[in-house]
């Protein structure tokens, strides 16, 4: 019997967990940030490679879906009652449960007392403060953050029937913001992603950033820790909006072994691992445990309040396309050379309506 090969996500927000495969018949093919996943995952199964089980996401997971398995009658449908509603719906595509949720994911904001005396409560405190506001340069993190800004604004980045609408006063001010924001940070920023935000901030190099639930282990092990605050995200003209989403597994259709992965699958998506989860500051899907969560503290105790606010209140998500990595691909790279000055923030925007009309096509039925 062979080894079950799988897939991670790798970083600080999400390797605790894998404690639960010592000691297991496991080879680790794939361990690396998420766009690097999505790349190397795309390359083994569209080449036929056997894999078992990879770590998915639930906006990632509609552009896997000819090579993952439908769990519908396969997963516990108990464990499935234990996740919460909106994290197992997220990862339905056309009809199908693609993959079971991980964890849930919202950003709240993180200040440095120390560097910010006065917590900014909308994007144009934040501008208006001239503090650093430290964010993804690239990929997800930075058209995520885009999308947040448009969304706040009363804008959209696509309409009701799935075509792209990028070419609005909301998306250009949303691009000038971030070229703004970029302006009053350290220079580097252009290439961070989500673990170099969090370690600048933990560093004090900036004064404040959004954070995602399971980067709170690194800031609770901060000597920073009495330094940082947990805020409520910045707000538009038109509300609060952090996008969101939820990691999760998924068994490919090379899988060599249905029985052993799906067994595995259970043990990942259950309640050890959802409390390993937890310990480490994520939110799990597992809905019982993440409601029996007890606050380190009272700073903890905030945080969490918040978390718990902006799951209820504050969660936007992208609309489930095949072909939405190409357009977040193309966007942030439009994006960024707005930042870098090489284009103005109207020609960014035309330039990912172009690029995502022609990754969509027709909108998805």
């Amino acid at each position: 019997m062979s080894a079950l090969r799988v897939a991670l996500v790798g970083g600080p927000m999400y390797d605790p967990m894998y404690a639960l495969l010592d000691g297991r018949d496991v080879e680790i093919v794939v361990h690396a940030d998420h766009p690097t996943l999505n790349r190397r995952v795309a390359e083994l199964l569209g080449a036929g490679e056997r894999l078992d089980l990879i770590s998915t996401h639930a906006k990632y997971a509609p552009s896997q879906a000819r090579w993952l398995r439908p769990l519908d009658g396969l997963v516990d449908p108990t464990l499935l009652a234990q996740l919460a509603p909106r994290a197992v719906s997220l990862c339905r595509f056309g009809g199908a449960l693609l993959c079971v949720p991980r964890n849930v994911d919202v950003r709240v904001l993180w200040v440095n007392e120390a560097l910010c005396a006065s917590a900014p409560d909308t994007w144009s405190d934040v501008l208006a403060s001239g503090a650093s506001f430290a964010f993804p340069g690239r990929e997800s993190g930075l058209f995520g953050t885009f999308f947040e800004l448009v969304v706040g604004e009363g804008g959209r980045l696509f309409d009701d029937d799935g075509r792209p609408t990028m070419t609005t006063p909301q998306a250009e001010g949303a691009i000038e913001t971030l070229c703004a924001l970029a302006a009053h940070a350290p220079r580097e920023l252009i290439d961070w992603h989500y673990d170099q935000v969090d370690a600048a901030l933990l560093d004090g190099r900036v004064a404040m950033a959004a954070a995602w639930p399971g980067g709170y282990g690194a800031i609770r092990r901060s000597p920073h820790y009495a330094r940082l605050a947990a805020h409520p995200y910045p707000a538009g003209p038109r509300g609060r909006f952090t996008y969101a989403g939820a990691h999760a597994w998924a068994i490919p259709t090379t899988c060599a072994d249905p029985e052993r992965a799906l067994e595995l699958l259970h043990v990942l998506a259950g309640a050890d691992a959802a409390r390993l989860e937890l310990a480490n500051g994520g939110v799990p899907a597992h809905a019982a445990v993440f409601a029996d969560a007890v606050p380190l503290d009272t700073k903890d105790a905030r945080r969490v309040v918040l978390t718990r606010d902006a799951i209820e209140r504050q969660m936007i998500t992208y609309p489930p396309h095949a072909s939405f990595p190409a357009v977040e691909d193309a966007g942030w790279h439009a994006i960024r050379d707005a930042i870098r000055g090489a284009c103005t923030p109207a020609d960014a925007a035309r330039r990912i309506q172009r690029d995502a009309e022609q990754a969509l096509g027709a909108p998805d039925a």
